[in-house]
């Protein structure tokens, strides 16, 4: 557990406020809201919360997901997405679980739940696979 004075722990939520606009990549092991712009891509361990002023173009990877503004690319949330009744998301979804109330619009493909952890088995097996060439290369 982080201690709350420690500098982990004032490091764990970051804000994007709106009149920001953000190009490139961000990774994070923390939480993330965005209430202004970002293009580019986004990798964090933790929380994306996007509002409803937020924008966001390009590629998410994250454990869970409550979005309320505007999303166009590929989400890829290895918990819960939550879609709120403001969100609008243009792309594919890949997902544990999913929430979306009504309102919401989404635009896209979305695969969810068993399929889920079968696309991420397959992945690791072909990693696994991959190094064990390199290995005996």
């Amino acid at each position: 557990m982080i201690k709350k004075n420690t500098p982990e722990a004032n490091q764990a939520s970051n804000r994007i406020l709106v009149g920001t606009s953000i190009e490139g990549e961000i990774k994070s092991k923390g939480d993330i809201r965005i209430d202004g712009k970002i293009k580019g891509t986004i990798n964090i361990t933790g929380k994306l919360v996007v509002g409803e002023k937020g924008v966001v173009e390009g590629d998410i990877k994250c454990a869970f997901a409550n979005v309320s503004g505007t999303l166009k690319g590929q989400l890829e949330v290895s918990e819960l997405l939550t879609l709120q009744a403001t969100a609008k998301v243009n792309g594919d979804i890949v997902t544990n679980k999913l929430s979306i109330e009504p309102g919401a619009e989404f635009t896209g493909s979305c695969s969810m739940g068993s399929v889920v952890r079968e696309i991420k088995k397959d992945e690791d097996s072909e990693e696994g696979r991959r190094q064990r060439r390199e290995e005996t290369a």
